[in-house]
């Protein structure tokens, strides 16, 4: 399946998210015309499966649009202030192909941003009036900041494990694929049963999705990625196939010197080309398929349905990505 035809049963919902997020910038437009600018820049445009995964998962059950569009708009605007916070963090000059925030309007108004889209967020997540939703809500921001914070305290350190990147991957990319499916579940009326598949669907997808992500960073397109290749290592982050070369090398690695500063580009392009010329990319992948068919396995909970096969045909899309 295309995107296209996995979003299909939900495209009356997606295309009412992103009006949601035209209302939220044009309602700037006269009384805060920078934010307006900065809202505009950073809702406009780019992917929309978290929103996918919260109105797919509660199309497995009881569809219900105008209870499920305020949680698929908090999902996204979530996601979006983390990336707006980690490009400030990062110092990063591109995202998607586009000049970040903190590049046209400085650190400072790009954290204060990355706020403010977390409260809209938060002001969505209450909109449900469903007081497990809202928890889950605040869990999952507690879970990603936690997680923001062991990233940078183990920046530029070789000293990682596997278990740790795991728990890494899971507070930064799972947690927020598993608030869009659970609380799918939960305000489509799914059962305990249910609302359990379906949270260890977006678990293990969110796991399957990011590794995926982290493969991409050493073999994609930097016109695709919409940012250089090999940023990780620049910024000091294990990712795995990271974890792999250091296994494999443990001596006179390139990643140690990159984390040295020590000729820096030059040994950021030897680690690429070491990972590339070697089998870790193809093993990095098949980590990946199998997180991805645990992630279908957890499915079978669920009724048969038009949805249930597409949440199946995302995951088996997650894992194709530039492959």
């Amino acid at each position: 399946m295309q995107l296209s035809e996995i979003y299909e049963p939900v495209k009356d919902g997606l295309v009412q998210v992103e009006e949601q997020f035209n209302l939220l910038v044009e309602g700037k437009r006269d009384t805060f015309p920078e934010l307006h600018q900065m809202l505009r820049h950073v809702l406009v445009g780019g992917k929309v499966v978290r929103p996918a995964l919260t109105l797919l998962a509660g199309r497995c059950y009881h569809y219900d649009l105008s209870r499920l569009l305020p949680m698929a708009t908090a999902s996204e605007l979530l996601h979006i202030a983390t990336l707006v916070h980690d490009d400030a963090i990062d110092e990063a000059d591109t995202r998607r192909g586009r000049a970040t925030v903190n590049k046209l309007w400085g650190t400072d108004k790009a954290v204060l941003l990355g706020d403010y889209l977390f409260a809209r967020a938060g002001e969505f997540a209450a909109a449900t009036e469903n007081i497990a939703v809202v928890r889950l809500f605040s869990r999952t921001l507690q879970i990603i900041s936690s997680g923001e914070l062991k990233q940078a305290s183990s920046a530029f350190s070789l000293k990682q494990s596997f278990d740790q990147y795991l728990e890494r991957i899971a507070g930064k990319t799972a947690s927020l694929m598993v608030m869009a499916t659970e609380s799918g579940a939960i305000l489509g009326q799914a059962p305990p049963q249910g609302v359990q598949g379906l949270r260890d669907y977006g678990y293990n997808l969110g796991l399957a999705f990011q590794i995926v992500d982290d493969i991409l960073d050493f073999v994609g397109d930097e016109r695709e990625l919409g940012k250089p290749v090999g940023s990780d290592l620049a910024q000091g982050t294990i990712t795995l196939p990271s974890l792999l070369l250091l296994e494999r090398q443990p001596r006179d690695n390139p990643i140690e010197k990159i984390f040295r500063n020590q000729d820096k580009q030059e040994n950021i392009r030897l680690a690429l080309d070491m990972v590339r010329n070697s089998s870790i990319i193809e093993e990095c992948y098949s980590m990946a398929a199998d997180y991805s068919v645990r992630a279908a396995g957890h499915l079978k909970q669920l009724p048969e349905s038009q949805a249930r096969r597409c949440l199946r045909a995302l995951a088996d899309y997650i894992v194709k990505r530039n492959k």
